[in-house]
């Protein structure tokens, strides 16, 4: 209620403190190795700049596809906590955001700030209520899906159901189709920046489609990386390229609108980068789809004229539902009752270089990752101790330890040079060795960041530990919500549109 928002704002300015304006911009599978501050050849001066000036995360950690990452950004808390465990939200599923749930823009919307969507949302359409407008956005340019063309905007579920997902706020956007996607939401923010009432403290959800496949780029980002002989490279890098200009100019626009000095930005890839995509987590194991450090060890960074600290690297261990009550608290709102959410306020750690109050991250546990009925005694008695059944799909980290059971993914690594695309596109790449007929790993992180050293059988007393921190997580999870396909979908696909 307006009456609620207004009570908020002046609570907030009676305490003496007035709220920052909050830009998050997340990057669709952008890898570890992506970025020049990483050694990357791909050239992100911006980016760079920005992350230098500012607070570097590399101890940061997202999940390893899209939905689940920014699920968990939008109510700081796990899968397991909202039913969301297994895989991805898929267009054609009856499934969204649980609407029980508040989220991060409602919160922020109570606390008396404006907030604003642009790009990716992937977290269901399938009522009303599921949409960005209904979860806390005024305002929403996007697209509802996981993927699409970055020019037309055609998406599809498999082969048989495509359709136009372009959407201003509850419509589609026909009339916009043929713009570059980075290109036209960069414009859009552009705009809401120039028409915001600065009185008003605002959001900023900027959750650009790139540099998810498919591959597409302007000819002018083409051009930079024409001597890149791999094909895949070449227009990852174009894209990637685009999100440095797009960054670039949004924060141009924040110092020339004066929003600039009392402003936060962050930066986050929402999971590692597709090896055969285009991307690179060279030299950590693994990526997108996985639960190796490729695909869940995140870029991310905090630039800030408010920080306390810049130019610095945290090692804070800080994970993305962490953000969900940092930037709460941040915008002065006081929850009464925080016992329900997973993710830490770190931001005495990223500004002030502060103890961190997080010393563990669940990844996931997700049951449906075997069939039903498939269960192997010596999985659970033998494996697992007789504490945890190894064949679900899990994974968790406490302190310099990282456990792993289950199916977790493609563990190899890929270094830059096999990215495919030519005949020796194989050549070099190291297949991983410790995965057959396993269902248990651990590894201390810290001290081996790649994961070669499988300790699981040196230290089976570190093992029992984590196994029964999984069985003390379960006990406290939802049921997954994963319901078959809704076949009226496909008759809304006949139609052209999402």
């Amino acid at each position: 209620p307006r009456q609620e928002t207004l009570t908020c704002t002046i609570t907030v300015k009676l305490r003496g403190r007035v709220p920052p304006h909050i830009v998050f911009v997340m990057v669709d599978d952008q890898g570890y190795n992506d970025i020049g501050y990483h050694g990357s050849e791909i050239h992100t001066p911006v980016l760079d700049q920005l992350a230098g000036e500012g607070v570097k995360l590399e101890n940061y950690y997202v999940q390893p596809i899209c939905s689940p990452t920014r699920s968990q950004l939008m109510t700081g808390r796990y899968q397991i906590h909202t039913g969301l465990q297994h895989s991805i939200i898929r267009a054609r599923q009856p499934l969204c955001l649980p609407p029980d749930i508040p989220t991060l823009p409602e919160r922020l919307r109570q606390a008396g700030y404006s907030t604003h969507m642009v790009g990716k949302w992937h977290l269901g359409f399938c009522r009303p209520e599921c949409l960005p407008t209904s979860r806390g956005f005024q305002s929403f340019l996007g697209s509802l899906t996981g993927s699409g063309d970055h020019f037309s905007f055609q998406s599809c579920d498999g082969t048989e159901a495509c359709g136009f997902d372009l959407h201003d706020g509850n419509r589609p956007a026909w009339e916009l189709s043929g713009n570059y996607s980075t290109r036209l939401y960069t414009e859009r923010v552009k705009e809401i920046l120039r028409g915001h009432d600065q009185r008003m403290p605002l959001f900023l959800y900027v959750a650009l489609q790139a540099v998810h496949t498919p591959l597409q780029a302007p000819g002018h980002l083409l051009r930079r990386y024409q001597t890149l002989g791999n094909r895949p490279r070449r227009h990852y890098a174009a894209m990637v390229s685009g999100v440095d200009e797009s960054v670039g100019e949004i924060v141009s626009e924040l110092r020339e609108r004066g929003y600039y000095n009392k402003s936060v930005l962050i930066y986050s890839s929402d999971n590692g980068g597709q090896p055969l995509s285009g991307g690179c987590n060279w030299p950590l194991r693994g990526g997108k789809g996985s639960y190796w450090e490729g695909g869940v060890r995140a870029v991310g960074f905090v630039h800030s004229p408010l920080l306390k600290r810049k130019g610095v690297v945290s090692q804070a261990l800080i994970h993305i539902s962490d953000w969900y009550p940092t930037l709460l608290s941040l915008a002065g709102y006081r929850d009464s009752d925080s016992s329900h959410l997973d993710g830490q306020d770190v931001w005495g750690a990223i500004s002030s270089g502060l103890p961190c109050p997080r010393t563990e991250i669940l990844f996931n546990i997700d049951p449906v990752s075997r069939r039903h009925g498939e269960v192997d005694p010596r999985l659970l008695n033998v494996n697992g101790f007789g504490i945890w059944d190894t064949g679900v799909r899990a994974a968790i980290r406490a302190g310099d330890w990282k456990l792993l059971t289950g199916n977790v993914g493609d563990g190899d690594w890929f270094p830059p040079q096999t990215m495919p695309g030519g005949p020796q596109q194989w050549q070099g790449m190291e297949k991983r060795r410790d995965q057959r007929g396993k269902s248990v790993w651990l590894f201390n992180v810290t001290a081996d960041p790649y994961e070669r050293a499988d300790l699981a059988e040196a230290r089976p007393e570190v093992v029992k530990v984590l196994l029964a921190r999984l069985a003390e997580y379960n006990r406290t999870a939802v049921p997954p919500r994963n319901p078959p396909d809704d076949p009226i979908y496909a008759i809304c696909c006949d139609e052209g549109m999402l």
